[in-house]
């Protein structure tokens, strides 16, 4: 139990986080696998099932993670897409929870499906203007968009998410260095959006 408290407070604690490998050499593990399994189950834990829907003003878009691919871009790269959703508080103005998750194809239908489950009814959602977010307004959502194909600046079209996407990146860079197979950064990535919900508390 005491090694499991020690586990947890070294995951939490720390503002980065930790790895399996930095877990393993504080607490002593004979094997990589042991943390690694540990700093799973650690993982998984971090997200409640009945966690409350975003809610306000929420922007919604989609990033791609997994490194560089050289001379290709976005979609037609072999990274992976990610959706994100970011609340917005302050009057828009400071960044509040956010919500990410892995999907399949960018892009689809799914980005819509995936504001629909993280975003409370009524609240006003932001985009890109994508196509298939515009059915949005049919779905009891106020849908605000600037097309940002068409933007001198894309990063201002979408300010919270591309703050957020960049952290993220940063985050995977520096305390994983990419070390990250695509059928566990679902972990990842709620253990990222744990910490980043969390920045300003205090305990």
């Amino acid at each position: 139990r005491a090694t499991w408290c020690a586990a947890i407070w070294l995951s939490t604690s720390q503002k980065n986080g930790i790895s399996a490998q930095g877990l393993q050499r504080v607490l002593g593990f004979k094997s990589y696998e042991t943390a690694w399994a540990w700093m799973h189950k650690l993982r998984r834990a971090m997200v409640r099932p009945d966690r409350d829907q975003l809610t306000g003003i929420v922007e919604v878009d989609e990033t791609f993670v997994g490194g560089i691919s050289r001379g290709n871009y976005g979609a037609s790269s072999e990274k992976v897409p990610v959706m994100i959703a970011v609340e917005k508080t302050g009057n828009g103005r400071k960044l509040g929870r956010i919500r990410l998750e892995l999907t399949d194809r960018p892009g689809t239908v799914g980005l819509r499906e995936f504001a629909e489950r993280m975003v409370t009814p009524g609240s006003t959602i932001r985009t890109d203007g994508a196509r298939m977010l515009r059915k949005l307004a049919d779905s009891g959502y106020t849908h605000e968009y600037t097309n940002g194909y068409n933007a001198p600046d894309k990063a201002e079209v979408l300010p919270g998410v591309h703050l957020t996407a960049s952290l993220l990146k940063r985050w995977l860079t520096g305390t994983l260095h990419f070390a990250v197979a695509e059928h566990q950064l679902p972990y990842y990535l709620d253990e990222f959006t744990f910490r980043f919900n969390r920045r300003n508390s205090r305990s």
